[in-house]
């Protein structure tokens, strides 16, 4: 079962390195920028340092609970934010963002997991 623990740490900690290079680009500053985020040309790159760093110490087990704690800190505003579903008044836009809202609500969940129970076996924080 360790290695399925670990699997999962990969797994879970890939959408958030593999994204975090995308926020420092003009077109996701100016994608926030549109839907209303203060300051996005300071927001975006921190989201997306606090992305990264969250999603490495998630992979590499090491310090995991506080790297999931960064993960809360990112999802909560992008979700409400970006995925705000309710507020879209095309159809198949409000749809996109419903399920971008609720795969974000699931992370959250998984990193409120991680902040509990921590990386579990096969991690640094566990040697």
């Amino acid at each position: 079962m360790k290695y399925v623990v670990l699997a999962g740490r990969v797994l879970y900690a890939a959408i958030f390195i593999v994204s975090a290079p995308g926020h420092f680009t003009g077109k996701m500053i100016s994608f926030a920028a549109g839907k209303g985020v203060p300051l996005a040309h300071l927001a975006v790159p921190f989201a997306g340092v606090v992305s990264f760093l969250g999603g490495l110490s998630i992979l590499a087990g090491y310090k995991a609970r506080l790297g999931a704690w960064l993960i809360v800190i990112f999802l909560v505003p992008v979700t409400l934010m970006i995925h705000n579903f309710w507020a879209v008044s095309n159809p198949v836009q409000a749809g996109i963002q419903y399920v971008n809202f609720m795969k974000n609500i699931s992370m959250l969940g998984a990193a409120l997991m991680i902040a509990h129970f921590g990386s579990g076996p096969l991690s640094i924080d566990r040697r």
